[in-house]
């Protein structure tokens, strides 16, 4: 029971107390507090009807708690994005990019979502919109500020190779940096709106954009569990019937449709705040877990068609007309629907508490995962300095694979000295530098 000293039932005080109710769910404590005092008086505080917290979705993991699966599998999609780029035909064998539909970018994008969710959910619902809005703001200047640095030094890399190869016009044409070369003063704005870049670095605006609008999505999920799912549905269906995409100079598109590649990360930050435990029960059922495997499994026989032609005469002509093209810009369902066929088999051979996580084998993975923003960029410019030397060697397997493994080497380094770094500068001992220890998960 309240006291009514301050009310005597008057409609117009509870109005007040309302509108400050709704300021401390949006964070502005101090102003709420002010507005509080200058109406009540300072005894009258004490006897405020309690604000009922702002309703938290059941977070998929309790604070304090790392998911160091996430940190894996998002570190074997950035070793996957690196061998990619450095032998986009020869070592691609050995990631996940000929044996399927889906590749790197959807675990990437997936995992960004999920880890997302965990990490500033929890801000927005605890401190309120405000504060998660500037904390998510903040990650999104970061991971601008990495793009624009990426771009320089990919520019610098292509310059330098261009001047010491033989064959210049390959390295402009095949980046496709030619319209900046001949108006880098026009493009460079370009290139600060999002609007332009050379090629492999079409993810990252698509992580800009998607971080930007987590806010939104947070508030979505506070108003129903399911919504942002159901309008990030309805928004995907939209985009491929209208053909929705973002444009790029001169004459373009986006490689990642952002319209349609925000389902994934919806899907991430869905399951992030209670939606992968809701779905346990099915990820745990041998019927989903076989159909998962003979998906996977024919998906795996598609992709050979493209490899060996005469292997096309066994998928029935109709078939064909149904499932091509099978379209990665725009994210097609195929490709959603093979990346849930790799989680089904993937969480049932890697459960929750694995006992390899903590092995020393898979430990540089989960430091690459844990800096994933830093290797992601450290990769691609890499990728770039390994393809340019393949080219101008006319390397071999040999070489390929010495190309690979150098620069998946370099990556681990960094990440681990960015592991030191954080230990030493937080003086807490080497607890703080491994990573089986429980720290905030970042995105």
């Amino acid at each position: 029971m309240y006291t009514n000293a301050y009310l005597s039932n008057d409609t117009k005080g509870w109005k007040l107390w309302g509108m400050i109710a709704r300021l401390r769910r949006l964070g502005l404590m101090a102003v709420s507090d002010w507005i509080a005092q200058a109406s009540f008086g300072s005894k009258r505080i004490s006897t405020v009807p309690p604000i009922s917290p702002v309703s938290k979705p059941p977070f998929a993991f309790v604070p304090g708690q790392r998911e160091l699966r996430l940190d894996l599998f998002r570190g074997l999609a950035l070793w996957f994005v690196y061998i990619d780029h450095v032998s986009p035909d020869g070592l691609t064998w050995l990631t996940i990019r000929n044996y399927g539909f889906s590749d790197a970018a959807e675990i990437f994008i997936f995992i960004s979502g999920f880890t997302a969710a965990l990490v500033y959910g929890r801000i927005t619902f605890e401190s309120g919109i405000v504060v998660g809005t500037m904390r998510v703001l903040r990650r999104v200047w970061q991971i601008y500020t990495a793009h624009l640095l990426l771009f320089v030094v990919l520019i610098a890399e292509i310059a330098y190779a261009t001047t010491i190869s033989q064959k210049p016009s390959f390295y402009i044409q095949e980046m496709e940096v030619g319209e900046f070369l001949r108006q880098p003063g026009f493009e460079m704005i370009q290139v600060l709106l999002l609007r332009f870049r050379p090629l492999n670095m079409d993810v990252l605006p698509l992580y800009i954009v998607l971080m930007a609008f987590l806010p939104l999505i947070l508030q979505f999920a506070r108003c129903h569990r399911d919504l942002p799912l159901v309008l990030s549905v309805a928004l995907y269906i939209v985009a491929l019937r209208y053909d929705l995409h973002l444009s790029t100079d001169p004459d373009g598109s986006w490689s990642f449709n952002p319209y349609a590649w925000q389902l994934l990360f919806v899907f991430g930050v869905w399951c992030a705040l209670g939606g992968g435990q809701r779905l346990s029960p099915m990820l745990e059922s041998s019927v989903i877990f076989w159909i998962a495997v003979a998906y996977l499994c024919a998906a795996f026989f598609v992709t050979l068609t493209w490899h060996f032609p005469s292997l096309e005469s066994l998928i029935p002509g109709r078939l064909m007309r149904v499932i091509y093209p099978i379209d990665k810009t725009n994210l097609d369902a195929l490709r959603f629907a093979h990346f849930l066929g790799m989680t089904v088999v993937t969480l049932r051979f890697v459960p929750s508490g694995w006992a390899g996580l903590r092995s020393p084998y898979v430990r540089p993975l989960i430091l690459c995962g844990q800096y994933s923003l830093q290797i992601f960029t450290l990769g691609v410019a890499l990728s770039f300095a390994g393809y340019a030397l393949l080219m101008e060697c006319d390397a071999g397997v040999v070489l390929h694979f010495t190309a690979g493994i150098t620069g998946i080497l370099i990556l681990c380094t960094v990440a681990r000295t960015l592991s030191w770094y954080k230990w030493a500068m937080s003086g807490r001992g080497c607890e703080a530098a491994d990573p089986s220890k429980p720290k905030a998960q970042e995105s």
